[in-house]
């Protein structure tokens, strides 16, 4: 079974499920919903998506299972979400991008494809400098809907930060994930700055590494795999690494 996991664009929007391609209630404020209801709320979706896009960049994934629209995920800083103020938990923070919504088609739950989504758009989006997702979550969720239910924002990583007996706003930190690395770096320039050549062991082949750092930060493989090709950049570039590489535990 192959996954692909790709932006939401214009050209793919209409992978959408029906009733989502048309759906606009984070897009737009109560009364202009229902203005756009009585109209083309299809048409309203795809301007909101085409101006994010081109002011903001990418605000959404769309999962592919064997080439079938299987999943999606949007997301969105709050000043271009006008529903965003209207709950009793807002404001969304300052530092934080909002998720909106997400959806797993039926026929497709129960694969890990909803952990798949919110890894995939924490991923973008700590590559582009946020800090923080927030959501806003439904104790009362009981179908799927436009607004995530609380114990599955709470399963993927999100914690609470403002309660409430309804809709609690709830926040996964990003930033921890960049200091994580930043600190491994540190380290590693400790280590290559104390080896020498007579300390040095045999080296251990890549893959091993590269396992080693997956289970360090998780089931995300291409990270481990860039992670290791720096490192051993660093190693080659190190006299202690070029007479033989450094031992791994």
């Amino acid at each position: 079974m192959s996954r692909r996991l790709v932006n939401i664009t214009l050209d793919n929007l209409g992978d959408l499920p029906p009733s989502c391609r048309s759906c606009v209630f984070w897009e737009l404020d109560p009364i202009s919903k229902a203005r756009a209801e009585a109209s083309d709320p299809g048409l309203e979706k795809e301007s909101w998506i085409s101006s994010v896009l081109l002011e903001w960049g990418s605000c959404g994934k769309l999962l592919y299972v064997d080439g079938v629209p299987a999943a999606y995920v949007l997301f969105a800083p709050p000043q271009y979400v006008p529903r965003s103020v209207a709950f009793p938990t807002s404001p969304v923070s300052a530092d934080a991008v909002l998720l909106m919504t997400a959806r797993v088609l039926s026929e497709f739950s129960g694969g890990g494809l909803g952990r798949m989504l919110i890894q995939g758009m924490a991923k973008d989006l700590t590559r582009r400098g946020v800090r923080a997702i927030e959501a806003f979550g439904d104790k009362q969720w009981t179908a799927p809907a436009c607004v995530l239910p609380v114990d599955y924002l709470l399963a993927v990583g999100f914690k609470t930060v403002r309660p409430h007996h309804r809709h609690p706003r709830l926040r996964m930190e990003l930033r921890s994930t960049l200091s994580w690395r930043e600190d491994v770096e540190v380290a590693l320039e400790r280590l290559l700055g104390s080896m020498t050549p007579e300390r040095v062991l045999r080296p251990a082949p890549a893959p091993a590494v590269v396992s080693g750092l997956a289970n360090l930060l998780g089931s995300d493989h291409d990270a481990a795999a860039e992670f290791g090709e720096r490192l051993f950049a660093a190693v080659n570039r190190h006299p202690a690494g070029l007479a033989g590489g450094f031992p791994v535990p």
